[in-house]
């Protein structure tokens, strides 16, 4: 018995024709070797009722269409004979066509089949233009003219007829006027209903969800560059082998670049001028068949073009999609190296190539997939969503957020490119109709700052100071309020990292009594001439507790520094990260004086350090505010030591007994003793 809910009537109103249910291609691919787009016309055009009598009609016709015209390669021979035998039959198969220029006529070659200069007339190649541009599949109508004789040879195969297959036509407006019969869930979870997903399945909500849009923006955006590493079985793979004939999957280390980019022989171009989108499968253990091919891609990934000796300048317009499994938990990832790590070592440690990655998608928070995450509800056909997905690569919404924000100082000009590109992606996707709202492109802000932004820490992990700037937000033009986006993977328990800290790195927390935030800070020291740089930040107080830890330091350097370290002979740089909270507020002094300290000599601090409390211009060491809320939050993120200051102890019979057994308080009441007890081997 068929089960529909509302959304599935709804679809089947305003797209009777163009929707099919999606279990049902699973039922019949089971016993036929068909393309899921082949079956999904067929099914569209039988099945896309509620009908539970004409739904199994409709599947015994296609079972029978399929029976009597699907060629099977290995049928070749047999069809061929079958048209010289009766002069004319109707198959389906892949037709396309090339111009002979030399005899000024086309010939159609028909895939399965393997029947190549095939006769077709001048009229059928004009009506379906996409014979031109890699072929399309169809039912196509043969005969068989043995007396066709062009120079000394016969050509005796003839295309009569074309039934497309794949639309041979597309018409984007009824997309754009049907759009608004939907809401934005509704759409949303058509469109992963047309992929194949069930959004209400167990183990998918809301961000889950959005995930798995985020597969769909290579389709929609030409010359977008993604990764996403994750779990076996998450379907990483899936989008660009099933659901769209303009995606090509290529298996780790296939990747020359003849294949990739031109011939240089023939001088014809690559998969990148050929297909919307390029998969590398497998990326984790091998990309590239040719060494060459690396500077190759990084051009091409930079500006959609590469130059080749002979050619010139070639262009492109196919995005880069590369997936690969990642087998160790996240968080054991992070504590020892960096999340581009399990990629090919071709590409692993290579900032360049990996900079021009617009997004990073966290595919370890996508579960290995069920059945039951596979919707058996209607959705749109293959082929007429593969066009929705195409016709979108003509536009552009590079410029929406200009209205309502703005980018904060840190992103880069490739950071603000990939951050307008994914939000322009998620317009192409849920509004069609360029109907949003202030909320809507909120939304896919943050999204596209957090995909972005987990590029940028990875880089800043391998490459240093190129890369700092990572602490990125957006700003509200209308409230002026800037906003910070954090990554999900940095928000676990083990946030705190639990060896020994890098020379500069310290943790601390804020309050202002209701907002409470986690805050790492970073300081670099870099020979220069004493100037100080702050980063990651825009509240006065906590710029002011920097400047003045600086300025303490500076004016009480013989007896903090050496005579080898004095403070005006280096530039200190100062990054304050918010890692978990609404904003930072001040009171981050002693934080940052240990880091200052510990990055001009080099020396770690103790493991899963913490600090709170600030240091006055001249040197006092001040009461730490809302101190249990600090101590217990910093606990609960992996710190182990949090050295607080001397004016707290009266509050220490104010922490629950949990924190307590698990994280050390001891206490210090200047500099001296703030030193001492944060530096490792002290």
């Amino acid at each position: 018995m068929i089960v529909l809910d509302d959304l599935d009537k709804k679809a089947l109103e305003h797209f009777r024709g163009y929707v099919v249910k999606k279990d049902l291609v699973g039922i019949i691919k089971g016993g036929a070797n068909v393309p899921a787009f082949v079956l999904e016309y067929l099914l569209a055009n039988t099945c896309s009722t509620e009908d539970e009598e004409k739904l199994r009609e409709g599947m015994e016709n296609v079972k029978t269409v399929l029976r009597n015209h699907y060629i099977n390669p290995e049928e070749s021979t047999l069809i061929q004979s079958k048209l010289r035998e009766k002069g004319r039959y109707k198959i389906i198969d892949k037709i396309s066509v090339e111009l002979d220029s030399k005899r000024d006529c086309y010939w159609a070659s028909i895939s399965n089949s393997n029947i190549r200069h095939a006769n077709i007339s001048d009229e059928l190649v004009k009506n379906h233009e996409k014979l031109l541009l890699g072929g399309i599949w169809a039912i196509i109508e043969m005969e068989y003219d043995p007396m066709i004789i062009v120079g000394s040879a016969v050509y005796p195969f003839v295309v009569r007829s074309i039934k497309p297959i794949q639309l041979s036509s597309f018409d984007n407006s009824k997309i754009t006027a049907k759009r608004k019969e939907f809401t934005k869930s509704e759409w949303k979870t058509l469109l992963l209903r047309s992929a194949g997903y069930e959004p209400y399945s167990e183990g998918l909500d809301e961000r889950k969800i959005n995930l798995l849009l985020c597969r769909l923006l290579p389709l929609v955006e030409a010359n977008f560059n993604m990764v996403e590493l994750g779990p076996r079985s998450s379907g990483k793979s899936y989008i660009y082998k099933e659901i769209t004939p303009y995606a090509i999957l290529i298996s780790g280390g296939q990747g020359t670049v003849a294949q990739l980019f031109v011939n240089n022989n023939t001088g014809r171009v690559g998969a990148v001028g050929l297909w919307d989108a390029i998969c590398f499968d497998e990326s984790t253990d091998k990309l590239f068949k040719d060494r060459d091919a690396i500077p190759l891609m990084k051009d091409y990934m930079e500006s959609g073009s590469f130059s080749r000796a002979k050619g010139g300048e070639i262009t492109g317009s196919a995005s880069v999609i590369l997936n690969g499994n990642i087998n160790q938990p996240v968080e054991t990832v992070l504590q020892t190296s960096h999340l581009f790590s399990p990629l090919s070592n071709e590409v692993n440690h290579d900032t360049a190539f990996l900079d021009r990655f617009n997004l990073y998608l966290p595919g370890w928070e996508i579960t290995k997939f069920s059945p039951d995450n596979f919707t058996n509800h209607f959705g749109f056909s293959t082929d007429f969503f593969s066009e929705i997905l195409k016709s979108q690569r003509k536009t552009t919404h590079y410029d929406a957020i200009d209205r309502y924000f703005s980018l904060g100082s840190h992103l880069k000009q490739r950071d603000s490119r990939s951050v307008r590109r994914i939000v322009s992606g998620f317009i192409k996707l849920l509004h069609p109709d360029n109907d949003y709202t202030k909320d809507d492109l909120q939304e896919y802000l943050v999204i596209a700052l957090e995909m972005r932004r987990r590029v940028k820490e990875q880089l800043k992990r391998i490459g240093g100071m190129e890369f700092w700037d990572t602490n990125f937000s957006y700003i509200d033009k209308e409230t002026q309020e800037e906003i910070f986006v954090g990554l999900q993977e940095q928000k676990g328990t083990s946030l705190i990292e639990s060896n020994p800290l890098q020379p500069g790195v310290c943790y601390t927390a804020t309050s202002d009594g209701d907002n409470h935030a986690l805050v790492k800070i970073e300081v670099v020291a870099l020979k220069g001439s004493g100037k100080l740089n702050i980063t990651g930040t825009s509240s006065k107080d906590v710029k002011e507790n920097v400047k003045n830890t600086h300025n303490y330091i500076r004016a009480n350097e013989k007896s903090i520094l050496n005579e080898q370290h004095t403070l005006s002979s280096y530039d200190i740089n100062v990054q304050v990260s918010n890692l978990m909270g609404k904003y930072v507020s001040g009171g981050i002094g002693s934080a940052v004086y240990i880091a200052i300290i510990s990055a001009i000599y080099k020396k770690n601090l103790k493991p899963a350090l913490a600090v709170v409390g600030n240091i006055s211009i001249g040197g006092a060491i001040e009461r730490a505010s809302s101190f249990a809320d600090k101590i217990t939050l910093l606990s609960e993120n992996g710190a182990k030591t949090v050295l607080v200051p001397m004016d707290n102890l009266s509050e220490v019979g104010t922490l629950p007994t949990l924190v307590l057994g698990k994280t050390d308080v001891p206490f210090y009441n200047n500099s001296q003793i703030l030193l001492q007890k944060s530096m490792l081997g002290e």
